[in-house]
């Protein structure tokens, strides 16, 4: 890949699996960082005050301009420092992940890296690859999702579900469809 640090973007629609892929590629590629895009989730009381609570997860409810802005950090080169989201705390901590000046190659995985808006369009990556996973096979997997959180199944389901269309049906093309 081109460049001293390479940057590949692992999108797919909520329950697809960007995690479980991203983290195995990370864990067998010496040397390689795992930047998840979930760390520019807005806060909880952000979400209220611009009474996005109920949509959590949709492309409005991340700092989405911040994180096209890391990634330019990132593509520059040195040390990085991220913010990592806690799903067991539904909180962003800032400053807890690392890319260290000398990792040559960065995995990001999120729904809406390459969604066609902006200013998701202006990130820039050297690989994409967009995981594609049946809407049947999705549900199933969010459902057991949130019922192992002992949550609200049905209002998860159906939020989830909304944003996995916007994945879906506004992307932009991936490198490689899997």
């Amino acid at each position: 890949m081109p460049g001293p640090r390479s940057v590949v973007a692992l999108a797919g629609a909520p329950g697809s699996g960007k995690s479980t892929l991203a983290e195995a590629l990370v864990a067998r590629l010496p040397g390689a960082v795992l930047l998840p895009m979930d760390g520019f989730h807005l806060d909880d009381r952000v979400l209220d005050a611009r009474g996005l609570r109920a949509r959590k997860g949709a492309p409005e409810t991340f700092d989405a301009a911040g994180f096209v802005a890391l990634l330019g950090r990132v593509r520059a080169g040195g040390e990085v420092v991220f913010p990592i989201f806690d799903r067991s705390r539904e909180i962003a901590i800032a400053g807890a992940g690392v890319i260290a000046a000398e990792t040559r190659l960065v995995v990001v995985e999120g729904n809406y890296l390459l969604l066609d808006r902006d200013p998701w369009r202006a990130a820039s990556y050297d690989l994409t690859v967009m995981l594609d996973v049946p809407e049947a096979e999705l549900r199933r997997r969010l459902t057991a999702r949130w019922q192992g959180y002992g949550a609200d199944v049905e209002a998860h389901l159906q939020n989830d579900m909304t944003n996995a269309l916007t994945v879906i049906r506004e992307s932009r093309p991936a490198d490689l469809v899997v």
